[in-house]
């Protein structure tokens, strides 16, 4: 839980309050859709080079508790 909270965090003047990446202005909701749809890991890598693999795991567990 606390990897979790480490990488994802609010803040109401970013991206209107929703969930987002180590403060980056990509949403967890951005990645779960790419999630979703199919795409590799490598590929959103690629996208957003700033974020690491253990984002998108974040995002994973942090969409099963909301």
């Amino acid at each position: 839980m606390n990897k979790i909270i480490s990488r994802i965090t609010t803040n109401n003047q970013i991206c209107g309050g929703k969930p987002i990446i180590r403060g980056y202005r990509i949403t967890v909701q951005t990645i779960m859709e790419f999630v979703l749809a199919g795409t590799p890991t490598s590929e959103i890598l690629e996208q957003y080079p700033m974020l690491e693999q253990q984002d998108i795991e974040a995002c994973k567990a942090f969409s099963l508790m909301i």
